[in-house]
């Protein structure tokens, strides 16, 4: 194995995530349209099989930290990428919509595996400080990996198989690279380490809170994921190869939800979620306004890439300072939660695209997004913070003495005597 450092891991994590997350679950609905012409597929059926990859994710991240634990971060990692490779290359000779959703299925447990081992090997490669960072460039990847798949619409157009066995080639090379970059130890623990403190019921208490954001968020954006690509081609009458545009879009704007992500990390989390909510529901509308419009369209799917992408980054570091040290906790579930909207989504999205067609369907589910917008006053905030100003609040001679500096014998540092001190 050969040792990267922070920032190369970094990149590294990204690329795996590209092919695990762009490629093999998020690029899917950009082949919707082709893909359902030719197999014959219905809206209905699309959606059930759109959320085949979702389901899958959740059962796989529910095993996917024993896994780590177990075989290993590299063997984890590997195994994820085995998944990937065979579930992209089940799509790319799907004959009919028993074998695409058995593609899609593996492809799902591809996704599920790959963070958690990851964040294992994040444990043993990168300093505790920049988890937080290094996880939301990681996720940021996803962004990278749906706008490969865009040159394959664009100039192969039609051409879905070639598309996903070219895929499948990619995540082969990431399996190799996988077991030459990733450590084999799940993580690195010093002997007399402490075990993390167990956790209070006001951190389940937030945890509840960032998960359901984080259902509702993925509720709503699983109508733009599954559907909006077949929204421009039926609704728009765009021809397929446009709705590349569209995903294009969606991948360069997502990769700055890594910035977004860190700076509201730092900032305010509650007003960065509402923003990014509202932006996500307002891209919903503005491409069920203007589908054939490409220009406005391509807009919307810039709009949608950046919440997206952001909103993903913030739960995840979200869910680390609410529980640090639990890695294999503390981001999975909000992301979880996510996958778990978006399986419930899709369905849905489907039922209602038949009952009621595109456009009214995509103005209920942004409509969804703006109300729950408007409740992320109470998104959860760092315990870190509290504490901080709980300090602030505390005054008073007591809470001097209990607040200064100690020496590295436990004694209270005196003050220092230089040449500004009153006298």
């Amino acid at each position: 194995m050969k040792s990267l450092s922070s920032t190369g891991f970094a990149l590294f994590g990204a690329a795996l995530v590209a092919i695990s997350y762009g490629l093999a679950r998020f690029a899917f609905g950009l082949f919707v349209p082709p893909i359902r012409a030719e197999l014959e597929l219905t809206p209905y059926l699309i959606g059930i099989i759109g959320a085949l990859p979702l389901i899958s994710f959740l059962l796989s991240t529910l095993v996917a930290p024993f896994a780590a634990d177990h075989l290993g971060a590299r063997n984890a990692a590997v195994l994820s990428g085995l998944f990937g490779v065979g579930g992209l290359a089940l799509i790319s000779q799907a004959s009919d919509a028993l074998t695409l959703g058995a593609g899609v299925f593996a492809c799902g447990i591809c996704t599920g595996l790959m963070m958690p081992a990851l964040t294992a090997a994040m444990q043993a490669l990168v300093n505790r400080s920049l988890h937080g960072r290094v996880s939301a460039v990681m996720n940021a990847g996803t962004s990278i990996g749906v706008a490969v798949a865009v040159p394959s619409v664009l100039f192969l157009s039609g051409a879905w198989r070639f598309a996903y066995l070219s895929f499948a080639v990619m995540a082969g090379i990431g399996v190799v690279a996988a077991w030459y970059f990733i450590p084999s130890v799940s993580r690195i623990t010093p002997t007399d380490a402490a075990p993390p403190a167990p956790i209070s019921a006001q951190q389940w208490s937030r945890l509840f809170r960032l998960s359901l954001f984080a259902f509702v968020m993925g509720f709503v954006a699983s109508a733009y994921w599954i559907f909006a690509p077949d929204l421009m081609a039926t609704l728009g009458a765009l021809p397929p190869s446009a709705t590349g545009w569209l995903w294009l879009a969606v991948g360069i704007a997502g990769l700055g939800g890594a910035v977004v992500a860190d700076l509201a990390d730092r900032n305010n989390p509650p007003i960065t979620h509402a923003l990014m909510l509202m932006m996500l529901s307002a891209s919903l509308a503005l491409l069920a306004a203007s589908p054939g419009q490409l220009v406005l369209a391509t807009f919307s799917a810039l709009v949608f890439g950046l919440a997206y992408m952001s909103l993903t980054g913030l739960y995840l570091m979200t869910g680390i300072r609410l529980l640090p040290g639990r890695l294999s906790m503390g981001p999975v579930l909000p992301f979880m939660a996510c996958a778990l909207g978006q399986a419930a989504g899709s369905p849905v999205v489907g039922v209602l695209v038949n009952a009621f067609g595109y456009a009214d369907t995509f103005a209920m589910f942004s409509a969804i997004g703006i109300l729950v917008a408007i409740l992320s006053p109470l998104y959860p905030r760092h315990l870190e913070h509290e504490f901080e100003e709980e300090v602030l609040e505390d005054t008073g001679l007591q809470a001097a003495f209990d607040h200064q500096l100690l020496d590295a014998d436990g004694e209270p540092l005196m003050p220092d005597t230089g040449a500004d001190e009153k006298p």
